[in-house]
């Protein structure tokens, strides 16, 4: 049994403030080439389908023209697909039904009730059937009425909770596919495992959201969603791929592949294949002077989207327009020598507040891609005007 493993598409997602279709496009029809090429026998999708619950029009057709060219290939193989802490389940499970009859098999959300069980598919090869188990994201208030009205103490509890009711024999081979943030022990250590996450992601505080990979024991592999650098956790079978694309300057040193897993007859070894993928554009860092940046610019680099910190010390004359002559996409630049090194030492000075409604309004513009309106302005001033009042 071979099958693609991706998540994490965030289809709809900006790059600061770059629309990012074309490189989701050009990155989802490499996808489609390696299925063409090598027909496996699933494509599976750990979550994180769009970037935002209720995705824009653009963003649904990407998604949809992605599903039909996959679905075109004949013979036809099944697409396994699960909600994650980014979409809404309810638009998800949207069609589930007319799709499955096309090998298109969605899980939005959870079981919620005592009559509701996990969608599991199962495929055959020439070992037997392989059983898919679907769990898309959930929190503990989500499986409350599995637990008779009561809240599941962890997100672990909440997650055994759902698994254990499902009977699921260990004896047979069995996929979970999973949004989650999974932590656990190395098995030949014993050392606690903390996977490696970057600025795109946000995870809770405290580590509340964690899942021990404990509950995991029943599956011969875990394909997992939400952390966009792929990864094993502690076992080479429960594995993060990652996403297709890098979402944030922070992710400019992963290299993103696209995984196919290989399952063997019962007990064997998992093998996990990586493929190489090529962006339309990297996600880059450069750093020193800017003489030096722009002197070393390539002609095969100046479409990537670039994050600058300059270390002139004598700051140069509207260097982010110098840039923009060799650099047609550019992130950030920031200045990093001893003046700005200095300001960072705050001593005895008074550290200044920024205007919470500026700083909202900045936050706004970069998510949504646009200003806000007056009265959406209006509405957020008089919530301030509510807090400091609480505040007193």
């Amino acid at each position: 049994m071979r099958f693609f493993h991706l998540s994490d598409l965030h289809i709809g997602k900006q790059l600061h403030h770059y629309n990012l279709r074309e490189d989701q496009e050009y990155i989802l029809g490499e996808v489609i080439s390696y299925a063409k090429k090598l027909h496996p026998d699933a494509v599976v999708i750990a979550g994180d389908i769009y970037d935002k619950s209720v995705p824009s029009g653009e963003a649904v057709t990407v998604f949809d023209d992605f599903l039909t060219r996959l679905s075109e290939i004949e013979p036809a193989i099944p697409i396994l697909i699960i909600s994650g802490n980014h979409d809404s389940a309810q638009r998800l499970d949207y069609a589930s039904r007319l799709l499955g009859s096309h090998q298109i098999y969605i899980a939005g959300k959870v079981p919620e009730t005592e009559d509701e069980h996990l969608r599991k598919i199962t495929l055959q090869d020439e070992y037997g059937d392989v059983h898919f188990w679907l769990l898309p994201f959930l929190k503990p208030g989500y499986v409350r009425g599995l637990c008779g009205g009561e809240l599941p103490e962890s997100y672990t509890a909440a997650v055994r909770t759902v698994l254990e009711r499902e009977q699921i024999d260990p004896e047979e081979r069995n996929v979970l596919v999973s949004h989650q943030f999974y932590t656990g022990k190395d098995i030949s250590t014993g050392e606690d495992i903390a996977p490696e996450t970057c600025d795109s992601e946000l995870l809770s505080v405290g580590g509340i959201d964690n899942v021990d990979i404990s509950v995991l024991r029943d599956f011969d592999y875990a394909a997992l969603g939400h952390l966009h650098g792929a990864q094993k956790v502690g076992n080479e079978h429960i594995r993060y791929c990652g996403t297709l694309l890098k979402y944030s300057v922070s992710e400019s040193g992963q290299e993103k592949t696209l995984h196919i897993v290989e399952l063997g007859a019962k007990g064997a070894p998992v093998r996990v294949e990586k493929l190489p993928l090529h962006p339309l554009r990297d996600v880059r860092k450069l750093r020193g002077e800017l003489s030096a940046i722009i002197d070393a610019a390539k002609p095969e680099q100046r479409e990537d989207y670039v994050s600058v910190t300059l270390t002139d010390e004598i700051d140069p004359y509207k260097p982010k327009e110098q840039l923009e002559k060799v650099y047609s996409h550019i992130l950030e630049v920031r200045m990093d020598n001893e003046r700005t090194r200095q300001k960072l030492e705050f001593g005895g000075e008074e550290i200044r507040i920024e205007d919470p409604v500026q700083v909202f309004s900045d936050f706004f513009r970069e998510m949504q891609g646009r200003r806000m309106s007056d009265e959406e302005t209006k509405i957020v001033e008089h919530v301030f005007d509510r807090v400091k009042g609480d505040a007193r």
